[in-house]
């Protein structure tokens, strides 16, 4: 099957390179990654047929991992040391599932990012080597989600070492499932379950992250491309026809500047209920993982780096939702600044001169408010939406710690 599935490609008809988390994404989660767009039949049905069954392995995982929290719900301790896995589990089952079901989307729209958003590096090096360096930090949040991953495998070690038959999350089942008809299969249903997780925690961050951070370079190239114009415009000390050829040169942009803006409708649309979901269980999240870290920091170690790989998520998120944010807030003083003023001293056409005017009017009312992706319009993507959570994790842990 993962000859099937979507591998992005260039206009040229090339394949388009993949950073090395989203190339894991795609080869670990069947259940988010589309399919290519000329699939047979038989080959949608078994997809389908395997996302289906994937569910109902996550609707187990989901009710063995409730009745732990429903038999420890007097136990702070072990209330605490099931409730992050239940939390991932249950935020990763609404993002994965509602991915899922709108794959072809997601698809249509990684098709359009490759063909009119990504920026090439043997085109724009300079450029690309800035959205590279603006990455670094969803690819070390996805090193340390590897390495919470990597914790999964001491569990079946420490079983053999000390003749135990535990499940690699805390689980409660309705039957004795250390039976090893039944522990060797469940064992092997956790770690897939773990590999899906894991691969849409970082997988999606990259994702999203690719297509905010070339789209922030397509901005920084319309206000580059504007003063260009302009300044190869003044160069000519010509007054003929100097402004028309301005305008033409901004009406291109503004055309350019549409294009982007309803690219960033079709990401608000596709991103808008996953990031409100992850948003929504973060703070919930964060405090019980900071809890089992801080009271037992050498005993859950594990913990530690899950609470790491979280943290640093939330941040690198909200550091390239500010990135976006900014560029486009600035949109209006480009072209409020690009030095359309000269033009006009220059030209000597009266009547062309009122012409830009009314246009550069028109295209500093349009950019007057900046493009942002929101949580299901509640909030936006930013460091400061990512500050709000961080601190109302840590009113939850005060009040968890007070209870001890």
């Amino acid at each position: 099957m993962l000859g099937y599935r979507y591998r992005p490609r260039l206009p040229g008809g090339e394949l388009a390179p993949m950073p090395w988390p989203v190339s894991l994404y795609r080869t670990l989660n069947h259940i988010a990654w589309p399919l290519e767009a000329n699939s047979s039949g038989w080959i949608v049905f078994l997809d389908r047929l395997f996302i289906f069954l994937g569910f109902l392995v996550f609707c187990e995982h989901n009710e063995v991992d409730f009745h732990y929290l429903v038999a420890n719900r007097r136990d702070m301790d072990n209330l605490l040391t099931g409730m992050p896995t239940y939390l991932i589990l249950v935020e990763m089952q609404i993002r994965c599932y509602q991915l899922a079901w709108h794959k072809d989307r997601f698809r249509l729209l990684l098709e359009r990012f490759y063909a009119e958003i990504y920026v090439r590096q043997e085109a724009e090096p300079h450029l690309f080597a800035g959205i590279q360096s603006q990455m670094l930090p969803t690819r070390l949040n996805s090193t340390v989600y590897l390495l919470a991953l990597f914790n999964f495998f001491v569990v079946p070690v420490t079983n053999v070492i000390y003749h135990r038959r535990e499940m690699l999350y805390k689980q409660v089942y309705p039957f004795d499932n250390t039976q090893l008809r039944y522990f060797v299969p469940l064992l092997g249903l956790n770690f897939w379950v773990g590999f899906v997780i894991t691969s849409m925690l970082f997988g999606e961050l990259n994702v999203l992250g690719e297509l905010m951070i070339h789209l922030n370079a397509r901005y920084v190239q319309l206000g580059q491309d504007l003063r260009r114009s302009a300044r190869g415009l003044l160069e000519r000390r010509t007054t003929e026809q100097v402004a028309s050829s301005y305008r033409r040169a901004l009406t291109h942009i503004l055309r350019r500047n549409a294009a982007l803006r309803d690219f960033v409708q079709r990401m608000e649309e596709e991103f808008s209920l996953r990031i409100f979901v992850m948003f929504a269980f973060s703070a919930g999240l964060l405090c019980a993982l900071f809890f089992k870290a801080f009271t037992n920091p050498w005993g859950n170690v594990a913990y530690i780096v899950w609470f790491l790989a979280k943290f640093m998520e939330l941040l690198a998120l909200g550091m390239l939702g500010s990135i976006l944010l900014k560029t486009t807030d600035e949109l209006g003083m480009m072209y409020y600044t690009a030095d359309w003023e000269q033009i006009v001293h220059q030209s000597e056409n009266a009547g062309e001169n009122v012409k830009l005017m009314r246009l550069l009017t028109l295209a500093i009312e349009l950019n007057s408010r900046p493009f942002f992706i929101t949580g299901l319009n509640y909030f936006r993507v930013s460091l400061t939406a990512v500050l709000k959570i961080i601190q109302g994790a840590f009113s939850y842990f005060t009040f968890l710690n007070s209870m001890r």
